[in-house]
């Protein structure tokens, strides 16, 4: 998948959420067999398994970079319940 983030631009999730950002890596996430992409939408039942997910970084990068996984979720939709009144944009599960 191509590193692109002109849907999350378009989603106003840059700038909403997250400040602009040159992507380093390719990120996957799937459900099953489902891949999520930017901008798509996962119905809450084809969400209710662990998701897969996938992070590849350049082979030969001198980078180092430290993943932590902890026992919480911030759930993000930055116009929920409605673009006009976003009082639920961020919930922690």
């Amino acid at each position: 998948m191509a590193r692109s983030v002109e849907p999350l631009v378009v989603g106003r999730v840059i700038g909403d959420v997250l400040d602009m950002f040159t992507p380093a890596s390719e990120f996957t996430v799937r459900y099953g067999t489902k891949q999520v992409t930017n901008g798509c939408d996962i119905k809450p039942s084809a969400a209710a398994d662990k998701p897969h997910v996938q992070i590849l970084g350049h082979p030969f990068s001198s980078n180092l970079y430290t993943l932590v996984f902890d026992s919480f979720q911030v759930m993000v939709d930055p116009d929920a319940p409605s673009p006009s009144e976003p009082r639920l944009r961020e919930w922690l599960h």
